[in-house]
């Protein structure tokens, strides 16, 4: 919600700014040159600041779309930057990727021989407390 009414706002002033200049003062290219401004202004802002404070803090909207081949598993705040932790079980790895303010600088962490899907089994030969000698393996 937090998101459209920012956008509404933006919207909003530049079409205040042409109607103002260009109507009232009969001025349109410095309105239509206004307007652009605003709404370039606008979404520099949304894009390069606002997008996860939005959604980090007033439950804004944002879509990230999983890599084709991996595995979602878990994802988490770090200040204001957003990690995905992935699995590619072609390669058997396990990758956090940073998603942050205007994906400048973002960061990809990879973790070799990580297999998460298999960590409720315990390996061969572990005992478990609670567990009969004819359950061990």
């Amino acid at each position: 919600m937090i998101t459209y009414l920012y956008w509404i706002i933006v919207i909003g002033l530049a079409f205040g700014l042409v109607f103002l200049l260009g109507s009232r003062l009969a001025n349109w290219k410095a309105a239509a040159v206004g307007a652009a401004l605003i709404l370039l202004v606008g979404w520099a802002a949304y894009f390069f600041h606002f997008q996860q404070v939005f959604v980090k803090r007033f439950g804004g909207v944002m879509s990230i779309r999983v890599p084709d081949g991996q595995l979602h598993i878990a994802a988490t705040w770090k200040d204001e930057n957003l990690w995905i932790e992935n699995y590619d079980p072609k390669t058997n790895e396990c990758i956090f990727s940073e998603y942050s303010k205007g994906n400048l600088l973002e960061g990809r962490v990879r973790i070799k021989n990580c297999n998460p899907l298999n960590a409720g089994s315990p390996p061969t030969g572990l005992v478990v407390p609670g567990q009969r000698e004819d359950q061990r393996q």
